[in-house]
């Protein structure tokens, strides 16, 4: 089995050493010292009071792998538009390409029953990029439940988690999305096949409001899910997302209090968005939150909340040149 990650990040690369020590022909696409670093001495990954050493494929160039079963996209949404043309070297009559990315995915209605089934979504995927030349008939999903940082090139330590849930955008469970979770098991990873939709809009929930909420305010989760203030917008928002969710048929397994009250729990957290304001990269506005609300104006929902966090988060980026 011929598995590529594309962006070996944090995630990408604890991903990809666990599979490649298990015995997967695993492929790295990364970049700048971090690429060299692993070329040169393998990825060293810290995890469980120990160090583990992976020496997969790493490279720059899709070409030089050619073309796999599985490529596993591990980018930021905003980044892979950019990056369709240069990976099609990787995509094979039969790849199926997995979507470990926050946020909405482009790919979202992709026979979806009912009136919206293959509608495109503009935000997440501007001009149709993604859906012409990749094609959603290649996706699967994945929710990534997974933290790790790169301590220094070539190096990554797990924090927690490793759960990686799965699901064909037709709810079906076939012989690749099976195939791909036993590869997951097998390197050690929690790898579920469940409602995908579902499974998204459940992480997506939190991530709607807590990310903007928090680079408006600089503040951490346990803060904004307890104070009363930040607490009640975070709710509002997300009464209007369930909304949206539940017209296209998402079943939410928890209620909206059971849900801030597992984000308070988190802790002291800095939100991706937060650390990206803080590191003057872009934010992942446009998958967690405007997607939202484009969905919203397709269903005939309102979202004044909503509407009023994503203006101020789009402001502070363009402030901040993060956006």
């Amino acid at each position: 089995m011929k598995i590529c990650v594309y962006g070996a990040g944090a995630i990408g690369g604890y991903l990809g050493a666990e599979l490649a020590l298990s015995g997967a022909d695993v492929t790295l696409i990364a970049r700048g010292p971090h690429l060299a670093a692993m070329k040169q001495h393998g990825v060293r990954l810290q995890i469980d009071g120990e160090e583990r050493i992976a020496h997969p494929l790493c490279t720059d160039d899709p070409a030089e792998a050619g073309p796999q079963d599985y490529v596993i996209v591990t980018l930021k949404a905003h980044s892979v538009p950019a990056i369709v043309d240069v990976m099609q070297p990787l995509l094979g009559p039969d790849t199926a390409v997995v979507w470990a990315v926050n946020g909405v995915p482009w790919w979202y209605f992709h026979r979806l029953e009912g009136p919206w089934e293959d509608h495109r979504l503009e935000s997440v995927d501007p001009d149709g990029v993604q859906w012409d030349k990749i094609g959603p008939e290649r996706a699967i999903g994945c929710v990534v439940y997974t933290a790790a940082e790169v301590l220094e090139p070539g190096v990554i330590r797990h924090i927690e988690g490793n759960r990686f849930t799965l699901g064909e955008p037709t709810g079906e469970k076939t012989v690749r999305v099976q195939r791909l979770s036993k590869a997951l098991i097998a390197a050690g990873i929690r790898a579920p096949v469940r409602r995908i939709r579902d499974e998204i809009w459940l992480k997506l929930w939190g991530n709607l409001c807590f990310n903007p909420i928090s680079a408006l305010t600089l503040e951490t989760l346990d803060v904004l899910a307890t104070e009363p203030g930040t607490r009640a917008v975070a709710r509002a928002m997300m009464i209007e997302a369930q909304a949206i969710g539940e017209k296209l048929g998402v079943r939410f397994a928890v209620d909206v209090e059971k849900r801030i009250d597992g984000a308070a729990a988190v802790g002291a957290h800095r939100t991706s968005m937060l650390q990206d304001l803080d590191k003057g990269r872009p934010m992942e506005i446009d998958a967690l939150v405007t997607a939202v609300q484009e969905m919203g104006r397709l269903v005939d929902e309102p979202t004044p909340t909503i509407d009023t966090v994503l203006a101020l988060i789009r402001q502070r980026a363009r402030v901040a040149g993060t956006y």
